[in-house]
């Protein structure tokens, strides 16, 4: 007797390595968890390995194919929209979560360990982060042990842009170039759809590592402000994204079936820039957004959609901050951590991480900096939770604007539950 499709399936293959990855980290000796994180770690860089050449080459792609596309600008702006719409009802919930439960009253954590980031947000850093360094966005720094390169997947995507736009003036002459992209293109997908297939091993080691390494004993004296941050995730992604698909017609069930694996990378790799190209192909194959749109709206997703870094955790840390020094908060406090919220994303984009969108928050708050040191022991617990918030909102706007727009290939959603049922 053969196992049903739902079972064998990624989505099914993903939670099995959860569950290996769990027993693994219960069990883990100083020899296994090294493993773990080594195979952890390698994995995420693989998917992190093929981001720029996929924006670059899906981008140039893209705008290559726009021609074609009457509505491209409005498909920017209503992105742009529902981001801010998303973020904006998430940092409500946010606000709600942390004024009722207080998590800043309740907490028994030590005021010696209050210490100010080594980085902070500031609203230059999205302008100076959109502006490319070089031809790629890429950096090198030299360490000890080694020279590692980073990229600014912001930079990579305008650089991409321009390039796309300079081929499609050029015209005739720049078809060579385009159809190289084009091919290019193609062999990286099949590349990267080799690296998804890892998942559920990706999975196992990455969760294995953080049940054995994570300080699991800081939750006694910030217990409160992670339940409150969790509770605040769980909302957005089991209320609010529902609610959003429900409004737009598109079925949650199904929705769900689809964004599962993604959801759950995020959640053990803890970085959104990390699952990109796994979402960016799950809206694309499993939802039938078009490549044309997810080209751009994925990638950018990736640096400026973050509910959970950027709206719940933000305005619940916030509002623990404020209680555990005994300041009070007024309605025009409220209001600056609801725009800051919405615009502060962006703002920050360049210096991707919770922590720095903290301080943004802190800053414009008149809040002392000095409280983000007290809720560094529990950042890699909440941060598995935030990353899978992100990367689960990215997929849902752009289903939703594909929707919207009347360009969401019917075909391919339809294909997708006929081989899972």
């Amino acid at each position: 007797m053969s196992l049903p499709k739902w079972a064998t399936g990624f989505g099914a293959q993903v939670i099995y390595g959860l569950i290996i990855g769990l027993v693994l980290g219960l069990i883990a000796d100083d020899w296994l968890a090294g493993l773990l994180e080594w195979v952890g770690g390698t994995y995420v860089q693989l998917l992190k390995l093929l981001i720029p050449p996929l924006v670059f080459t899906a981008v140039v792609t893209s705008i290559a194919k726009l021609r074609e596309v009457t509505n491209a600008a409005r498909l920017a702006a209503q992105t742009l929209i529902w981001f801010a719409i998303t973020a904006f009802f998430s940092v409500l919930i946010g606000i709600a979560v942390g004024a009722i439960l207080k998590p800043g009253a309740n907490s028994t954590v030590d005021a010696a360990d209050a210490a100010e980031p080594s980085t902070t947000g500031s609203w230059m850093g999205f302008l100076d982060s959109v502006v490319p360094s070089n031809f790629l966005g890429l950096t090198a720094k030299v360490t000890e042990s080694g020279a590692a390169v980073n990229f600014n997947v912001l930079q990579i995507l305008v650089v991409s842009l321009l390039i796309g736009i300079a081929a499609v003036k050029a015209g005739k002459s720049a078809e060579p170039f385009i159809q190289f992209s084009e091919s290019l293109l193609s062999v990286i997908q099949v590349v990267l759809w080799w690296v998804i297939r890892l998942a559920p091993i990706g999975t196992a080691a990455l969760i294995g590592n953080a049940v054995a390494t994570y300080g699991w004993a800081a939750m006694s004296s910030l217990g409160q402000f992670v339940l409150a941050i969790y509770i605040g995730l769980a909302l957005v992604i089991f209320v609010l994204y529902p609610l959003v698909l429900m409004a737009n017609k598109i079925n949650v069930i199904e929705f769900a079936r689809r964004v599962w694996p993604v959801t759950m990378l995020g959640f053990v790799t803890r970085s959104s820039m990390g699952v990109m190209p796994v979402n960016q192909r799950t809206v694309e194959q499993s939802m039938g957004v078009p490549t044309e749109y997810a080209s751009f709206a994925m990638p950018l997703g990736a640096t400026t959609k973050m509910d959970g870094c950027a709206s719940i955790y933000p305005a619940i840390a916030a509002l623990f901050v404020a209680q555990f020094y005994g300041i009070d908060l007024g309605a025009t406090d409220y209001l600056l951590i609801v725009i800051v919220s919405v615009l502060g994303s962006a703002a920050t984009a360049g210096t991707t991480g919770a922590t720095v969108m903290l301080t943004l928050t802190l800053s414009t708050l008149g809040l002392p900096l000095s409280g983000v040191g007290l809720l560094l022991a529990v950042e890699p617990i909440i941060d598995m939770g935030r990353t899978a918030v992100n990367v689960t909102g990215q997929a849902v706007v752009a289903a939703v604007v594909a929707t919207r727009e009347k360009i969401l290939d019917t075909k391919v959603w339809d294909n997708f539950s006929a081989k899972t049922s």
